[in-house]
């Protein structure tokens, strides 16, 4: 196992993006060229840092507050009845953790969410909401409940059930959106190019990414403020 796939499995897999980079993936290959700090990761907070600094032996460093703060394990809630089946939160999703159809409504598969926070700013009618995780089984070997489970005790729960999984749906996830780029190619090769779809599709996804690193940047103003 190299040096960048050790990194990514003391990474929590939430996808977030507050460490700066677009994936946990991307993170642990900054991390292991020596280019990022160990410091970036809320979800993981202080633990998955003191983690880090064993594997890389370097000196353990306090959560830098610029990219956000240790918080209780999160999922994500639509509100169905306000849901207008715009799809922006599904194709924000880096785990495919939404289902619905355009013009449909939408709904979050709690089990599969990672409370990345990336669905709620692009959000038109502001119907996404966070609640806390629900564990429904012992988080440790003690039998402690969740309602009497240390942060810590959590962490270790989803570090064991839930990160492989997330890890999983996001390589699927980027499998599946990289074929379907390549076929849209192909067949843009089969039946000649058609810059105006080709313009309506970037100007929609550039929205998207828009609106993402808006909600990246007021984290960030959150967290210091």
């Amino acid at each position: 196992m190299n040096l960048v796939e050790r990194i990514d499995r003391l990474l929590p897999q939430t996808q977030c993006a507050r460490c700066g980079y677009p994936s946990c993936r991307d993170y642990s290959r900054a991390l292991a060229a020596g280019e990022a700090d160990l410091n970036r990761c809320p979800p993981g907070g202080t633990v998955t840092i003191e983690a880090l600094a064993k594997l890389l032996v370097r000196k353990s460093r306090p959560l830098d507050p610029h990219c956000g703060a240790e918080r209780p394990w999160v999922v994500a809630r639509i509100d169905e009845s306000a849901c207008i089946g715009c799809t922006l939160c599904i194709q924000a999703c880096p785990v495919d953790a939404i289902l619905g159809a355009a013009k449909r409504m939408h709904t979050v598969i709690e089990s599969e969410c990672t409370g990345c926070e990336l669905c709620l700013d692009p959000c038109p009618v502001d119907c996404i909401t966070l609640s806390p995780m629900k564990f429904s089984e012992s988080v440790n070997g003690a039998g402690c409940r969740p309602d009497a489970a240390t942060r810590a005790d959590l962490f270790e729960h989803w570090m064991r059930e839930r990160a492989p999984l997330a890890r999983r749906r996001y390589e699927n996830r980027q499998l599946r959106l990289r074929r379907a780029r390549e076929k849209r190619a192909a067949q843009r090769l089969e039946r000649g190019c058609l810059p105006g779809r080709d313009a309506n599709r970037a100007e929609k996804q550039a929205v998207i990414r828009a609106a993402v690193e808006r909600a990246r940047q007021r984290r960030r103003v959150r967290s210091v403020m």
